[in-house]
């Protein structure tokens, strides 16, 4: 069964069922630096500036405003955990976009989740599919996951098992244990010839991102 990760640093929830696919709401101890297996913020030092001091917020938010991307991500990592400011959804996802529109594959991820659940932002499968894009075309093996998993619904996008296969094969090389598993059960759904698309959509892809 092909699961959508959600982020749950930033959205606590229970688990819920949607047309058979599972979203997986994370223990919520997980922070940045060891988030959802180790990939989704891997040589992300972000995490690791000192948000303890007393100046820290004001340091970010002014480096935010400058339009330095890592400033413009932290901002929204603590307004989504109420670190430093008041917890604000949609104050996170303003400086996530920010953080996205400068090619920011992490945020462009969690804008992804935030549309698809929609935690801070209309929930919305177009929007969603299109950051999930994104993500998923700079490397980031969550996305792809992710938007295997919209391809495979048929939300946001036509439903399509040669995509969902080139997605989910994507994440599976990067060692995602979640993405090799559903690869599998995937396949036992398709044809051939769907097979063999999904191999041949993976190979371009792979090409086309050297």
């Amino acid at each position: 069964m092909l699961e959508i990760v959600e982020n749950c640093f930033l959205f606590s929830g229970k688990p819920k069922r949607i047309n058979q696919v599972r979203f997986r709401v994370f223990p919520a101890f997980v922070v940045l630096s060891a988030l959802l297996f180790g990939g989704l913020f891997a040589n992300d030092t972000r995490a690791e500036s000192t948000l303890n001091s007393s100046d820290s917020v004001s340091k970010v938010r002014k480096a935010a405003y400058q339009g330095y991307v890592n400033a413009q991500f932290m901002l929204g990592e603590m307004y989504a955990r109420g670190e430093g400011v008041p917890q604000d959804y949609g104050q996170a996802a303003t400086w996530f976009r920010k953080a996205a529109d400068q090619g920011d594959a992490a945020a462009q991820f969690i804008l992804g989740m935030m549309y698809d659940g929609g935690n801070g932002l209309p929930q919305d499968h177009d929007q969603a599919t299109a950051w999930y894009r994104k993500a998923a075309n700079n490397g980031h093996a969550l996305a792809q996951f992710n938007l295997s998993v919209m391809y495979y619904k048929g939300e946001g996008v036509p439903q399509d098992y040669g995509q969902a296969y080139m997605w989910v094969n994507l994440a599976a090389t990067t060692g995602l244990e979640k993405a090799i598993n559903s690869r599998n059960v995937l396949i036992e759904k398709m044809t051939p010839s769907q097979i063999e698309e999904g191999q041949r959509l993976t190979r371009e892809w792979i090409a086309q991102h050297p």
